[in-house]
């Protein structure tokens, strides 16, 4: 087997650097043949000279590839083409990796039972969550990029968050490159490239695995931990899942291309937003109004592009 780490970075030098060292440190056993492909989208900063001292330093292990085509998907579907490996690991540049976690993430796709495999990824040891986000919700922290499902090592129902995935290449061969209509590029932060792949494999009946032993530690800029990103951020989830599902076709009736029933959901959250009275819950259920709304505009807008 061998592996290729596929990892993107956008004007990230300074937490690309400490997630390339994490990552050089990684112990696999000596059978093992894996590389690094770290593809810069397009960077304006030092990116490219942390990468390629990476390479200097660990010749034949760290490869640098330059994606002009701004997007994260671009660059993403970029390192496939460029990817050596028969079994591709996906994570991010602001991250730090454990030791064991190449191999404890791709020992399941050695025997070809598994289409793929996913980790946890876990806020940095530094993060204190304030007291709005509603830590009783499932996808609470999903917005800090959190996937950190409470259950043993096994058979994975849900699509893996990319900052720790791995696949077998032949799947992309099969099933198609992430969609570059999501990823975040420049003016727009819609995402769920990561988890659209994940859901389409799935659908089609591919096996995918949990492995809870894969870590990976997330960092947590300040900026994010705000209320406002967080809504931002479920809008946005929104818009991504109208745009990779389409407009749900379970509806009877629909205005201006928009399902009815949105309407009173948006109503009925937005009533439990105001009269709740602990910060989580009302915090919670103002994500969601934010979300329906994400839905509805992405709604309008697919129902008046042309066909």
């Amino acid at each position: 087997m061998k592996i290729t780490v596929i990892l993107c970075t956008y004007n990230r030098a300074k937490t690309l650097a400490k997630a390339l060292e994490s990552i050089s440190a990684s112990i696999l056993p000596s059978e093992i043949d894996w590389e690094v492909l770290v593809v810069d989208n397009n960077s304006r900063d030092q990116t490219r000279e942390v990468a390629e001292r990476f390479c200097s330093r660990f010749p034949g292990r760290f490869r640098y590839l330059f994606e002009p085509q701004p997007g994260k998907s671009h660059a993403l579907n970029a390192g496939i083409r460029e990817a050596r490996g028969s079994v591709l690991a996906f994570t991010d540049d602001d991250v730090l990796v454990e030791p064991t976690w190449l191999q404890k993430l791709t020992t399941a796709l050695d025997t070809g039972e598994w289409a793929g495999v996913g980790g946890r990824v876990l806020p940095d040891e530094t993060f204190s969550p304030p007291r709005w986000i509603p830590l009783r919700d499932r996808y609470a922290l999903a917005p800090l990029a959190v996937f950190a499902p409470d259950i043993e090592a096994g058979r994975l129902s849900e699509a893996p968050f990319g900052a720790n995935m791995a696949f077998q290449k032949r799947l992309f061969e099969k099933y198609g490159d992430f969609r570059t209509d999501l990823g975040p590029r420049p003016g727009s932060e819609i995402r769920s490239e990561d988890t659209e792949f994940g859901d389409r494999l799935l659908a089609a009946g591919e096996p995918l695995f949990y492995e809870p032993s894969a870590i990976v530690y997330h960092t947590v800029p300040q900026e994010r931990v705000q209320k406002k990103y967080f809504l931002r951020w479920w809008f946005d989830k929104a818009r991504a899942d109208i745009r990779a599902s389409g407009i749900p076709t379970d509806a009877k009736w629909f205005v201006a291309g928009i399902p009815l029933y949105l309407f009173p959901r948006l109503a009925a959250w937005t009533l439990r937003w105001l009269v709740a009275s602990r910060p989580a819950e009302r915090f919670s259920s103002k994500l969601k109004v934010w979300g329906v709304a994400g839905t509805i505009v992405e709604c309008f807008r697919l129902s008046r592009a042309p066909r």
